[in-house]
């Protein structure tokens, strides 16, 4: 069998057949079984860490999630992000009539089959987007955010055969390019190292006749990489904060305060009530609205209004932790929420229905309104004084 998606490469008397595929794709998944098939392979590597591969085998994968902890340890804008990438999978998917993922899935059953191992050759998913997080601003995240959403209506026209020419692309990488162009540095960790980290798992793969499924948009990469040594060690290291990121969340909150007493003792009383009064508003609409945009309950509409002029002064507290947690609290997700989460994440009218990905929704729609409400009103605040 000779094709241009299935590579044939050798290391340390290990015979390899690397197969390249589109993630949504009915060509892939009938290229993997056949491959499979003739190969007999002792060994089948897949493009997958622990936590994905337990998400298209396991079902109650989103049963066992917390909510209220995803808030608190400040994943809701990752989480989320996440979600919407694997909408866009979902949509292609359904269009096609293949689920998305369906070649590792055939590729892991086929090994189980022929009693070979299988064994995870991808980077955990979150060492991955957090290395990625720690690059981006708020700004960047929200680009992110919007670019995701308003690339949805593209997908209503797609055909199977734009999805084949996907191939020479990375999903992640097609989505993210017009961010990538700006941060190149997201691009060298979402794509080339997990070039690395595929290329270093696929060598050290048990086994001496081994299939090797993956996107195809790696491998250009993994053959690049292929006779070069790799330290797998920092690939797997998440970088600490940004100092500077991290010592302006304290900063701003102390020069707005300043500014107020600035006020205070150089304009009189009447100047400082002028500036609250602009900082309450505009911080106050802006994260209503946000919560408003997530079709929040009013309470938490309410909770967003009153906390974020406080919140925006506090570091260590989010208006749209509040929210998202009072939004948690009257909205009461159940057990049915998670187990249709993967069904209503395939509709952009799913993530407002659900009520797990209208939480997130609420947290990072009022954040940013918060965030955003913070930047009016300073310029507004200044002003008082000329």
């Amino acid at each position: 069998m000779v094709r241009d998606d299935i590579h044939h490469l050798t290391f340390e008397g290990k015979d390899i057949h690397l197969v390249g595929t589109a993630h949504v794709s009915r060509e892939s998944v009938d290229l993997v079984n056949q491959v499979l098939n003739e190969k007999k392979p002792d060994t089948v590597c897949v493009e997958l860490c622990k936590s994905r591969y337990e998400s298209l085998t396991q079902k109650k994968t989103w049963q066992e999630a917390n909510i209220f902890k995803v808030i608190k340890d400040k994943k809701s804008f990752l989480l989320l992000s996440n979600l919407i990438l694997a909408y866009f999978q979902k949509k292609i998917g359904h269009k096609l009539g293949i689920k998305p993922g369906e070649e590792m899935i055939r590729a892991i059953e086929a090994a189980e089959r022929m009693d070979a191992e299988v064994h995870l050759a991808d980077r955990d998913i979150r060492i991955t987007l957090a290395r990625t997080w720690r690059l981006m601003g708020l700004w960047t995240k929200i680009k992110l955010l919007a670019q995701l959403i308003t690339s949805a209506g593209a997908l209503e026209s797609i055909t199977e055969e734009q999805i084949e020419e996907m191939k020479k692309r990375d999903v992640l990488e097609t989505l993210l390019s017009e961010i990538g162009e700006e941060l190149p540095e997201v691009k060298h960790i979402l794509i080339d190292e997990r070039d690395q980290y595929l290329t270093h798992k696929i060598r050290t793969a048990p086994g001496k006749n081994i299939v090797a499924v993956v996107g195809a948009g790696h491998v250009p990469g993994i053959k690049h990489y292929w006779d070069l040594p790799i330290d797998i060690a920092p690939l797997n290291h998440i970088p600490p904060r940004n100092k500077i990121v991290s010592a302006l969340k304290w900063i701003i909150p102390l020069l707005i305060l300043a500014l107020f007493v600035l006020g205070f003792f150089t304009a009189g009383s009447a100047t400082t009530t002028t500036m609250l009064k602009w900082w309450i508003l505009a911080n106050s609409i802006l994260a209503g609205l946000g919560a408003t945009l997530a079709f929040a309950h009013p309470l938490t509409i309410l909770s967003a209004v009153v906390s974020a002029p406080l919140t925006s002064l506090n570091p260590m507290i989010a208006a749209g932790w509040v929210s998202g947690f009072v939004e948690a609290f009257v909205g009461k997700p159940k057990v049915k929420d998670f187990e249709s989460l993967p069904e209503d994440i395939s509709s952009l009218k799913g993530f407002w229905r659900n009520k797990i990905t209208r939480i997130l929704l609420v947290v990072v729609f009022t954040n940013i309104g918060s965030s955003l409400g913070t930047f009016v009103a300073i310029p507004l605040m200044v002003r008082v004084f000329t």
